[in-house]
């Protein structure tokens, strides 16, 4: 398996439920924008397919949905994580499982397979951080929201880019993904203030040349890290 610091630098999340202004077929319009990014070079993907316009009520085609998307990665050779759905992720073999605070604790996850997986959890907050360092189950932490997002319905209050910072002058050492309404202006300064990389949902799936945001993102990200 990478490296975990390796697939972090641009991570994609997305699920139908961000595609849907591309057309009326949520799982074509899916796998077209997920075909763009691992062609512009996305280091990691997740699949997060839930809420009021995604498969979650039909399990079926969302399975066979993740299962397309699966493929997809390994023929990019990157990381494919499933948000949440511990079952899902388990049931088609992916790389690793994202999950929140309150969804299944990571230890019932390890409990459940003896395959290496990649186990991301989710911190708002210095304290919640200093807790998951302590888990040596947890690769790394999705940090977030930086700032306002529509790709949730509830999302935690935002915490602004120096909360990087934050995190790492309070003694977190675990890689860090930040997460929230990140375009490619922010990505920079999120890597100086200690990020191994940013999730982005929207600075893709709403980018009217999906291949050419991709690679421009993945720019920034090498050049942060020269």
């Amino acid at each position: 398996m990478k490296n975990i610091q390796e697939i972090l630098p641009l991570y994609f999340v997305a699920g139908t439920q961000d595609c849907r202004h591309l057309g009326d077929n949520p799982t074509d319009n899916l796998l077209s924008v997920l075909k763009q990014a691992l062609e512009g070079g996305i280091t990691c993907f997740q699949f997060r397919d839930k809420g009021k316009f995604s498969l979650e009520n039909s399990p079926d085609e969302q399975l066979a949905l993740a299962i397309n998307c699966l493929d997809l990665c390994r023929q990019y050779n990157v990381p494919f994580i499933v948000d949440d759905n511990v079952d899902l992720a388990l049931e088609i073999e992916a790389d690793g499982i994202h999950v929140g605070q309150s969804d299944t604790p990571v230890k019932t996850i390890r409990a459940k397979t003896n395959k290496p997986l990649i186990i991301g959890w989710s911190v708002n907050r210095l304290d919640e951080a200093k807790i998951g360092e302590e888990i040596s189950d947890i690769d790394y932490f999705g940090v977030g929201p930086i700032f306002s997002t529509q790709s949730k319905e509830n999302p935690s209050p935002t915490l602004g880019m120096e909360f990087i910072q934050t995190l790492r002058n309070g003694g977190i050492t675990k890689p860090l993904v930040a997460i929230g309404g990140i375009k490619l202006e922010h990505v920079k300064t999120l890597r100086k203030y200690g990020a191994d990389g940013v999730a982005v949902i929207t600075a893709i799936t709403q980018s009217n040349d999906i291949k050419s945001a991709t690679q421009a993102l993945k720019e920034e990200n090498n050049a942060a890290n020269l």
